[in-house]
């Protein structure tokens, strides 16, 4: 097996490669974020079969992608993480806190309109953007595992928010977010203003991951990391960066969900970390890193949704959602480890993450 080295003779293991020409169909088919695309139409189509007048309307549609627009914000910074091989399960505790310090600060100043919304969103940022910068620095400087630190910044974070609020939820929140970004519409459509701010979002930061600098050094950390070190990356602080993002987007999180629910839902939040872990790896990232899609994120997200939405129109436990949702999931890792088994035995010479091309950026 040939591997490609690195201008600092660091090899990398190389991707699936058979050597044999393809066109662009078979590459496209080949891609699992469009593999788990073709599922979620295949979904989509058997719930419009099976209730025409109901799950195919507009507003039905409208209804599912407002319930995604919060938890596509959370899975950008969990792609970015789990890219790197690590993992957050602090996202929805951190949202909650963020809400709730958020929420506090906006009762305390008083007022229903946008100078006290603003506010209130520079807070929940700031307070999510702490607990990253704090999962990062134990994760990058203390060396402790992601799953060890992120699982006691769960606990801490709801703990606080309870702590804050007594354990009952903050109910006051400014009517200009509730009536604009929770409930309001695009300016001349039916078009969840919400939605559109999730994707706005989702757009940047696809941005960010898969053409510049950053989004390069973080595929290039989970790939190999200690190639990446050797060819100059400063791979704690990327680490700290990507673990801060994380955390500022659920902080996000925190004033969508105040402005969508009009409280700060301390109990809602409890399924949200593995909502978001799973929709990011169904979606086609590798939790063994250097691999992932925004793209994919979104699509992952979609499944767990529309089969909610669908069984409780058709008159099916929705408690069958989570059984088909594992169900892909199990199978997305199991297609990963097959892909990764297969590159480790083909005689490919692409490296997953050109370190290379890494080298030549950063001269």
């Amino acid at each position: 097996m040939t591997q490609t080295a690195t201008p600092t003779g660091v090899p990398v293991a190389p991707n699936v490669d058979d050597g044999k020409p393809r066109n662009f169909l078979s590459r496209l088919t080949g891609i699992q974020s469009f593999q788990i695309l073709l599922v979620l139409i295949v979904i989509f189509l058997i719930f419009t079969i099976l209730a025409p007048t109901i799950f195919p309307q507009w507003t039905n549609i409208r209804q599912i992608v407002q319930n995604v627009s919060i938890l596509a914000v959370l899975g950008i910074g969990m792609t970015f993480v789990i890219i790197t091989s690590g993992i957050d399960l602090s996202v929805g505790s951190v949202l909650v806190f963020s809400g709730v310090v958020s929420a506090k600060v906006m009762v305390a100043l008083g007022g229903q309109g946008w100078g006290t919304a603003v506010i209130g969103l520079i807070v929940a940022i700031v307070v999510g953007l702490a607990w990253g910068l704090l999962n990062g620095f134990l994760i990058a400087k203390a060396k402790v595992p992601p799953l060890i630190v992120t699982l006691g910044t769960l606990g801490a974070a709801l703990g606080l928010a309870q702590v804050l609020t007594d354990g009952v939820d903050i109910r006051d929140v400014p009517t200009v977010l509730t009536d604009t970004i929770g409930y309001g519409n695009v300016w001349g459509t039916t078009i969840p203003l919400i939605s559109l701010l999730a994707l706005i979002i989702v757009i940047i930061f696809a941005v960010i991951l898969h053409k510049t600098k950053f989004g390069l050094y973080t595929f290039a950390v989970g790939s190999n990391e200690e190639a990446a070190r050797r060819v100059g990356v400063k791979v704690d602080r990327q680490l700290i960066s990507i673990y801060a993002l994380s955390g500022a987007l659920a902080g996000l999180g925190g004033l969508l969900s105040l402005s969508q629910y009009g409280t700060t839902a301390i109990a809602g939040q409890s399924q949200t970390n593995l909502n978001v872990i799973a929709a990011v790896v169904i979606g086609g990232t590798s939790i063994f890193g250097g691999v992932g899609t925004i793209f994919g994120t979104m699509v992952g997200l979609f499944i767990p949704a529309v089969l909610q939405n669908g069984f409780v129109i058709i008159g099916v436990q929705p408690f069958w959602q989570q059984v088909a949702v594992g169900a892909v999931l199990v199978a997305a890792v199991y297609i990963d480890q097959r892909r990764r088994a297969s590159a480790a035995r083909g005689a490919g010479s692409k490296s997953k993450v050109s370190l290379s091309s890494l080298w030549s950026k950063k001269k």
